[in-house]
């Protein structure tokens, strides 16, 4: 179920065939769900379907102590750390060290990896694809990003305007933009005037 406070993008974009499919979440209101092992808590931002198995779960994560992750066999999953000192993750014979602003890491979601954090807690954004094809890219600030993919988003840390060369949304910090029926656009983001912080674009095609 997702738990994301839904609402649709402006009514000044309603004239745009893709204007109803887009949904800005604030992931502020989204309730918290505790892990189990009490290591952090998840806030789910989208899940698709909404019912029946899911190909496509976005969420972002407060880890507050060390330790491993869950297995998730038959998922690809994407990990980016958004706030804190950063993580390392040890995957099989391999550590890799991640912080705010560094590209995310994919891999394979049976391996549960164990998580180590650098200097105390850390904010980070999961996208978790079972089947279909999926990407977690950053978002440099004014610089068009494409894909061919048939869903996209837009993650953000910090305040600024969304656009597709026709359309444009001002977004508040910690809100994800996603779009069901995407258009071939390039889309832009541009943070506000003296503002800092990290933006992440996602993809998803459904397998067929």
């Amino acid at each position: 179920m997702n738990h994301a406070t839904l609402a649709p993008i402006g009514a000044a974009h309603t004239a745009h065939p893709y204007a109803m499919t887009q949904r800005l979440i604030d992931a502020t209101a989204t309730p918290p769900q505790p892990w189990r092992n009490g290591g952090g808590q998840t806030r789910e931002l989208w899940l698709w379907p909404a019912t029946g198995p899911w190909q496509l779960r976005i969420s972002r994560a407060d880890i507050d102590r060390d330790g491993a992750f869950s297995a998730f066999a038959g998922v690809t999953r994407w990990f980016a750390v958004l706030h804190g000192a950063g993580v390392a993750l040890q995957l099989g014979a391999r550590r890799h060290v991640l912080r705010p602003g560094d590209s995310a890491l994919c891999f394979d979601g049976a391996l549960a990896p164990e998580c180590h954090l650098l200097d105390g807690p850390t904010q980070d954004l999961n996208l978790m694809a079972q089947g279909g094809d999926a990407v977690m890219a950053r978002a440099d600030p004014q610089t068009p990003w494409q894909s061919s993919h048939t869903m996209r988003g837009l993650y953000t840390t910090v305040a600024g305007r969304w656009s597709d060369g026709t359309r444009q949304q001002p977004l508040p910090s910690h809100h994800l933009l996603w779009d069901e029926v995407a258009g071939p656009e390039h889309w832009v983001f541009e943070p506000d005037a003296g503002a800092s912080g990290t933006a992440w674009w996602l993809a998803f095609t459904p397998a067929q």
